[in-house]
């Protein structure tokens, strides 16, 4: 009987000790993994913003190389303004360099040829069969003077990318494109052609694919392999926020003011707690050089605090050992 009270008593004065205990390393578990998340927050914002511009950064070099490969065909171009069947030559000389391309155009001012016509814009493109074929596509019905790109490089008198377009003509050839514009000047000059290099934007989602690859293996942003397991993906925005080019060719549209702002005035941002496909994601932008375009890294909510789960897990384990230490030594 007077054991039993000693057990009873003994129980009555450990259960406070173990209770404060249990409070005191809960309340630190609690701080510290709230401290671990302010800390793992961060150091994915800098993280991915840091993607974010080595992703602006290769994207730009894509499409510098483009502009160069279309530059080399246009610089042949403009060495053969002299003789319209040299234009052409000059057009198929070089088009299998990139096969990316779907097709190179010069459209002439009017009556630049008289032999050829007022209208003569000679086009290279790649047919469902493959190769290249070359077709004359101008004329009274097919005006390209009043199209906005030529009209665009006749008042600049400078090179630029046309705001993306969907062509449909029922064949392999169908699809979202933009265009790089290049005006040629003869040797007085006056204006003698608008020149372009037609881009289908799977070119650029396939970029992207590489793109992210590279981030994720890259030795400076990857230093301890926490980008490996993660989803996030590089897309490509023009200015009203619409994905023109995304590595699984899927469709998407960000809407959020704050960014579409930054998209028009050409700064960088993140927005968090986007919703896209469904799923909480946290959104990093920024412009990209060269060309009136911006990146955008795309990361689920899920996997900014993924790395956080395993710190929430060791706390865990020591709440539960701290408690029992206690507890087996006031048992004792």
């Amino acid at each position: 009987m007077e054991e039993n009270t000693k057990n009873t008593e003994s129980r009555t004065k450990r259960r406070p000790v173990v209770l404060t205990v249990l409070v005191v390393l809960t309340v630190m578990a609690a701080a510290s993994l709230y401290a671990c998340y302010q800390v793992a927050l961060a150091g994915a914002h800098a993280r991915y913003m840091g993607v974010k511009n080595v992703s602006a950064e290769k994207v730009a070099k894509i499409i510098r190389g483009a502009e160069m490969n279309a530059n080399n065909i246009f610089d042949e171009v403009s060495r053969n303004l002299n003789d319209p069947e040299g234009v052409v030559a000059a057009l198929k000389s070089k088009a299998n360099l990139n096969l990316d391309v779907r097709g190179y155009f010069a459209a002439f001012v009017p009556d630049y040829y008289p032999e050829k016509g007022t209208w003569f814009e000679p086009y290279i493109f790649q047919p469902e069969y493959g190769g290249f074929d070359y077709r004359q596509v101008g004329s009274a019905r097919h005006n390209y003077t009043k199209s906005p790109w030529y009209v665009k490089a006749k008042e600049s008198s400078a090179s630029f990318w046309s705001e993306p377009y969907y062509y449909y003509d029922g064949t392999s050839l169908s699809g979202h494109y933009s265009t790089f514009v290049k005006p040629l000047f003869d040797s007085k000059g006056d204006l003698a052609c608008v020149c372009g290099a037609d881009m289908k934007f799977e070119w650029l989602a396939k970029e992207l694919k590489w793109v992210d690859e590279s981030s994720k293996s890259n030795k400076v942003l990857n230093k301890y392999l926490v980008l490996t397991d993660l989803n996030f993906y590089t897309v490509i925005l023009n200015n009203d926020g619409e994905c023109i080019a995304h590595p699984d060719e899927k469709e998407l549209t960000l809407k959020d003011e704050g960014l579409l702002k930054d998209l028009k005035h050409g700064k960088s941002g993140v927005v968090t707690n986007m919703e896209i496909d469904g799923e909480e994601c946290t959104v990093y932008y920024g412009p990209i050089e060269y060309i009136d375009w911006s990146v955008a890294v795309i990361v689920p909510q899920k996997d900014i605090v993924k790395h956080i789960l395993p710190i929430a897990i060791v706390l865990l384990v020591l709440v539960v050992v701290g408690v029992l230490t206690v507890w087996i030594v006031c048992k004792r």
